[in-house]
């Protein structure tokens, strides 16, 4: 039996809007703010109750570090090389291109913020 369910991966960003329609692009799912007393934010994520959600919240502070935890997609009804050049257009940048070395396969891009997240082969 399952103790968690993940409600929410939570971003701390310096603009969470334009952070949450850049992965609502990135993902498809839909973006709303959340207009919470005090702590008002973005969330992106399917209309069901489908989880985990992606939380955008503003934040003071500049991010200083690569971070430690990031995100794996894996591309549904268009290849790999396609999703990376979206992606591109969408203003993500490619760090580590690993699909012709060993070991490999995935594209390590980063958002509009810095934030890494790899491409995988979805073939």
């Amino acid at each position: 039996m399952s103790r968690f369910s993940i409600l929410n991966v939570t971003f701390d960003c310096s603009d969470a809007e334009a952070m949450a329609r850049f992965w609502s692009e990135v993902t498809g799912w839909p973006w709303t703010k959340v207009e919470m007393p005090g702590n008002p934010f973005w969330w992106v994520g399917a209309d069901d109750d489908t989880f985990p959600h992606l939380v955008f919240v503003n934040v003071p502070e500049p991010r200083r570090t690569k971070n430690r935890v990031h995100l794996d997609l894996l591309p549904h009804g268009e290849p790999q090389d396609r999703e990376v050049a979206r992606l591109e257009s969408l203003g993500a940048r490619v760090v580590d291109d690993r699909r012709g070395v060993s070991p490999g396969g995935w594209v390590v891009m980063a958002d509009l913020e810095g934030n890494e997240f790899c491409v995988e082969d979805g073939d």
